[in-house]
């Protein structure tokens, strides 16, 4: 059994899950994240049980719609934004669990994606 630590509006859980499922565990948390920055994004202070209770119903309603094969329109996303949202997001992986070899490659695309996003920004300046 495996342990990842989430981070939700700011605040850190640990959660349990089964080994191998961390990082499937950290994409379900950014999802959830982004919807509470959603949330409080215009400054609102929303209690943490009162917080997820509107991330859970935005999801639910996600869901409802998926299942409804009703999907919302694809958004298109300056390099900007990519970068930005990547930016943000990016966390030190721990490789200790991953053999040797799938660690180093990991490694060399996270150079290469930082060296990208510094070309990116020198371009823009």
């Amino acid at each position: 059994m495996a342990e990842v630590t989430i981070i939700i509006n700011s605040r850190e859980y640990a959660v349990a899950c089964d080994d191998g499922e961390e990082a499937h565990i950290l994409k379900l948390a950014r999802i959830l994240d982004e919807k509470a920055k959603t949330l409080t994004s215009n400054g609102a202070q929303i209690n943490e049980n009162m917080l997820l209770a509107m991330v859970g119903l935005l999801v639910a309603d996600e869901l409802v719609d998926a299942r409804n094969g009703v999907y919302p329109e694809p958004r298109v996303e300056t390099v900007e934004k990519v970068v930005e949202r990547v930016v943000e997001k990016e966390v030190e992986p721990d490789l200790s669990p991953l053999d040797e070899k799938l660690a180093q490659s990991v490694s060399e695309v996270d150079k290469q994606l930082k060296n990208l996003i510094l070309k990116i920004e020198s371009a823009r300046s």
